[in-house]
């Protein structure tokens, strides 16, 4: 029986230590050490460090240009969109992470993408729900899942064996990483030791089998895969599914590819059903504003990869009646919004010193991009006067402190998205300078 060693792992950032600290030295956090056993090392394998530092062993290096190229090679997932994140489809022995809030899709938009294979076996672990379960969820989707093969299984071993045993699998699903063990540690699943360990198993198989393997992640308080972030530098890929559950579209995002691009973003649907692609996402998001005059409306572009899409931003103020005025935004950040209108009211002379100012990202959408802060300035101006802005307007541009308009990426192709669309007065950084120009060009 294999000799074991006691470590102590932070929960937090999963820093090890061969003793318990109060404190962290990594991350700073208290109270985040758990005790963990893990595997010695053999004398053999001691001996063999051994002599590997004093240089009795060294790796044979090769020519680059000897390597065989085989990842080039992509599976379609059947999903356009979900392609265009991936950068075209599966890599063989590609390890992807996907992770999002609890209730926001994940599992469901794995299921459509079984569905949408039909000639590649499938193998699906479930972790946290019950064979059952996904059969019910199968069926509400129309899907026979004759290509789909399922197991009930969390260790990380068993699920390791079963994926190199059986033949013929195009793609391994594991829903959730979280629930994942390994008798290396005996920490509880969801541990960080655990969940490093199963994580690096199923890597380490999916480069040996060439299986493309999906891990599916959940997502702590602060919007971040839970575990240490090491998680992310084993796999190759890591995926985030955002959205309101209170909308029916969702927003895949990818932050580390090493097969494909990182800025691309796929759009979907969420029906009863299934997840639909969105083929055209600015006409989704700008369906409910046609024929509206309603002030406080403004419609800007954005740029998700190499994609234009266009949005609605949403201003609305009114009289407060607290000795300090409230800025609440939804999916536009809110420091960001406080410069704006530090902006506006020294630069253009608007008055927002005793008003309350709500911003709102129609659809359920999240912008960081700097280029809407025109958008936001021309809908506050606009809500405060009280008027419209004027039909088939859009605008973007950076705003600076000193009231001028700055120059963003990518400006050609949201001209070109917008006046495709049918938007004739396109206000950008190169046909006005300032905020109050636009305002004056933009407000009736």
């Amino acid at each position: 029986m294999p000799k074991t060693k006691n470590i102590y792992i932070c929960q937090s950032c999963g820093f090890e230590s061969p003793q318990w600290l109060g404190q962290c030295p990594s991350c700073k956090n208290w109270n985040t050490f758990e005790e963990t056993i893990v595997a010695a090392p053999t004398k053999a394998s001691a001996r063999l460090g051994g002599l590997r530092r004093a240089g009795g062993y060294s790796a044979k290096p090769i020519s680059l240009s000897q390597v065989k190229n085989k990842e080039t090679e992509r599976t379609s997932s059947g999903s356009d969109e979900f392609d265009r994140v991936l950068g075209g489809g599966f890599v063989s022995g590609q390890a992807v992470l996907l992770a999002g809030d609890p209730g926001i899709g994940k599992s469901t938009l794995l299921t459509q993408i079984a569905k949408n294979m039909p000639k590649n076996k499938i193998l699906y672990v479930c972790g946290e729900e019950s064979l059952a379960q996904v059969k019910v969820r199968a069926e509400r989707m129309g899907y026979k899942a004759e290509n789909l093969l399922v197991i009930a299984e969390t260790d990380a071993d068993v699920i390791a064996d079963t994926i190199e045993q059986t033949v013929g699998i195009s793609l391994v699903i594991v829903d959730a990483i979280q629930s994942i063990t390994s008798d290396e540690y005996t920490g509880f699943a969801g541990s960080i030791g655990q969940v490093r360990a199963g994580t690096q198993k199923l890597t380490n198989m999916a480069k040996k089998t060439g299986v493309p393997v999906i891990l599916v992640g959940h997502v702590t308080k602060e919007g971040t895969v839970a575990g240490p972030k090491v998680l992310e530098h084993i796999v190759d890929t890591v995926l985030y599914l955002e959205g309101d559950s209170q909308h029916l579209f969702r927003i895949l995002k990818t932050t580390k590819n090493r097969f494909g691009p990182v800025s691309e973003v796929g759009i979907f649907e969420m029906t009863d059903k299934a997840m639909i692609d969105v083929t055209n996402p600015s006409e989704m998001f700008l369906a409910e504003i046609a024929g509206s005059k309603a002030s406080g409306s403004c419609v800007s572009v954005v740029m998700e990869g190499f994609r234009p899409i266009l949005f609605e931003i949403q201003a609305l103020t009114t009289k407060t009646f607290f000795g300090y005025p409230r800025r609440t935004t939804s999916g536009f950040p809110v420091n960001r919004l406080q410069v704006l209108i530090a902006i506006l009211e020294k630069r253009c002379g608007l008055n927002l010193g005793d008003q309350d100012v709500y911003i709102n990202v129609a659809g359920g959408f999240k912008v960081n991009e700097y280029a809407v802060d025109l958008a936001v300035c021309l809908a506050v101006a606009s809500s405060v006067k009280n008027k419209p802005i004027k039909s088939k307007t859009v605008a973007f541009g950076e705003v600076g402190l000193a009231g001028e308009v700055r120059n963003i990426s990518h400006q050609d192709k949201r001209i070109k998205e917008a006046k495709k669309l049918g938007y004739t007065n396109v206000i950008n950084p190169q046909k006005i300078k300032s905020v109050k120009e636009a305002i004056s060009l933009a407000i009736s």
